[in-house]
């Protein structure tokens, strides 16, 4: 039998436009909702790369030693900078996004967007500069 169904009089067969492959690179907007999605794998790495620190940190001195000279490595370094910009990309399209997806409301009025991004810019701010505070007094 077939796979592909005649058109009937009931069942029409639908036009459908075929679709690139890289229709994500017609708009600016659609290539940085697909480096958003990419960006995910780096943010992946990071945690990894993280629980790998904290495995080895929690080990002797030798399992540390050796994860620093593995992390020394060209490859690693290049691999973590461009996972910093993506999560730094992470970061910022959500908070970019964050008026879209709730809406506060004080008083009776629905708080501005632009607000509501600042204050989480304002948080990130803050917690980084508590985070550089902890670790450059050490």
């Amino acid at each position: 039998m077939n796979s592909v169904r005649a058109s009937t009089p009931f069942h029409p067969r639908w036009y459908r436009t075929r679709t690139s492959t890289y229709w994500w690179l017609e708009r600016p907007s659609y290539f940085l909702f697909i480096l958003r999605e990419l960006s995910s794998v780096f943010v992946a790495w990071s945690v990894l790369y993280l629980v790998k620190l904290l495995w080895a940190l929690a080990h002797d001195e030798f399992w540390y030693f050796q994860f620093l000279q593995w992390s020394n490595r060209p490859v690693v370094v290049a691999l973590n900078v461009v996972t910093f910009l993506f999560v730094v990309l992470h970061a910022v399209t959500w908070f970019n996004l964050a008026p879209k997806a709730m809406v506060v409301e004080m008083g009776g009025r629905r708080v501005p967007g632009s607000l509501i991004a600042a204050a989480n810019y304002g948080a990130w701010v803050v917690v980084t500069i508590g985070l550089a505070w902890v670790l450059l007094r050490a």
